[in-house]
C-alpha cells in the first residue's frame, strides 16, 4: 500500500515535491488557495489557511505524511504569524477533526531562525536566536510542529533560487555592487534540491529510517555574495557597474548540510555555479 501525502501550501517547492520521481507511487494532495496553479501530480484541495472551516475537499482517508511549506502572504509580523503559526494550527485542527494522525510532519522553515551575522559556521545544534520577527515567529511555528502529537522534523531552507526566482540575476544585470569587506556569506539551495531533500526525507521515514528533529537544507558551498556576483557578471557578460545602487544584506553565516548528507542526501546542484548555470541555460 503506497502512502498518502498532503502538501499544505503547495506552491513552487510543493509542486516540485509532488512531481518528485521518488514519490511517483504515492497519493499526493496539494492544498493551496488557487488550485488552478497546482501541479497535475497533486490532487487539488482548494483551501484558505486563514479560514477556520475545514476545506470541503479535505481527504477522507488516512494521511500518512504532512508537509507544511507555506509562504507568508505579506512580509510583516502579522503576515508571518498568520501563515506559519495560525495556518499550521488550523491544519493540525483539521487533522484532529478528521481523526487523522500522520506518521510524520515535515515543517519547512528557514535558516533566518539563526541570528549569527559574523560569518560563523552554523549547523542544527547551533543556537537559533534570531531577533527579527521573521526568525522569532518561525521558531514559534517550529515549536508548535515539534510539540504536536505528530512526530515532526523541521527543515530549514536558505536562499531558494530557480526558475521564477531571479532577484539576484536581475540585480547583477543592473550592475549592482556588493561589499567585499567583510565578506557577506550567503547560503542557497536550488528549488529542485529543496523539493528533493523533502522527498528524500519522506522516503527515508517510510523505509523506517529514524529521522532527526531538524535538518538544514542548503547546497555544499556557502559563498561570499561578492564572489557569486562576480561569477554571475562573467556568465551574463555584464561589464558596467551601477553608480548608485548596492546589494545590501543583513546577515552573514555559513550553514552546513552535513546532517542531511550523512543520511545519504546529495544536492543535484552542489554550488551556485551548477545551479545558476542550469538556470541560465534553461
Amino acid at each position: 500500500m503506497s502512502p498518502t501525502l498532503l502538501i499544505a501550501g503547495c506552491g513552487d517547492v510543493g509542486n516540485r515535491l509532488a512531481e518528485s520521481p521518488i514519490l511517483a507511487e504515492w497519493t499526493r494532495y496539494g492544498l493551496r488557495r488557487d488550485a488552478s496553479r497546482l501541479s497535475v501530480a497533486a490532487l487539488p484541495v482548494p483551501a484558505d489557511l486563514q479560514q477556520s472551516t475545514r476545506p470541503a475537499a479535505w481527504p477522507t482517508g488516512a494521511i500518512d505524511y504532512l508537509v507544511y511549506c507555506v509562504a507568508a502572504g505579506q512580509s510583516d509580523e502579522a503576515g508571518y504569524r498568520a501563515a506559519y503559526v495560525d495556518g499550521l494550527q488550523r491544519v493540525l485542527d483539521w487533522l484532529a477533526q478528521s481523526g487523522q494522525r500522520p506518521r510524520r510532519l515535515l515543517f519547512v522553515s528557514s535558516t533566518s531562525v539563526y541570528g549569527q551575522q559574523q560569518g560563523e559556521w552554523v549547523d542544527e545544534t547551533s543556537p537559533a536566536l534570531a531577533e527579527g520577527f521573521s526568525g522569532r515567529i518561525l521558531r514559534e511555528a517550529e515549536q508548535l510542529a515539534l510539540g504536536s502529537s505528530i512526530p515532526a522534523s523541521v527543515v530549514r531552507l536558505s536562499g531558494i533560487y530557480g526558475p521564477g526566482r531571479q532577484w539576484l540575476l536581475n540585480q547583477v544585470r543592473q550592475g549592482y555592487r556588493v561589499a567585499t569587506e567583510p565578506p557577506l556569506y550567503g547560503n542557497r539551495i536550488h528549488a529542485d534540491d529543496a523539493a528533493g531533500l523533502l522527498a528524500f526525507l519522506l522516503d527515508a521515514d517510510w523505509r523506517g529510517v529514524a529521522l532527526e528533529d531538524c535538518y538544514i537544507g542548503v547546497d555544499d558551498e556557502p559563498a561570499p555574495l561578492h564572489e557569486v556576483v562576480e561569477w554571475l557578471r562573467g556568465e551574463l557578460g555584464v561589464t558596467q557597474w551601477s553608480d548608485t545602487a548596492q546589494v545590501r544584506r543583513a546577515g552573514s553565516k555559513r550553514c552546513r548540510n552535513s546532517r542531511a548528507r550523512a543520511l545519504g542526501w546529495a544536492p543535484q546542484y552542489p554550488s551556485y555555479r551548477e545551479g545558476y548555470r542550469a538556470l541560465l541555460q534553461g
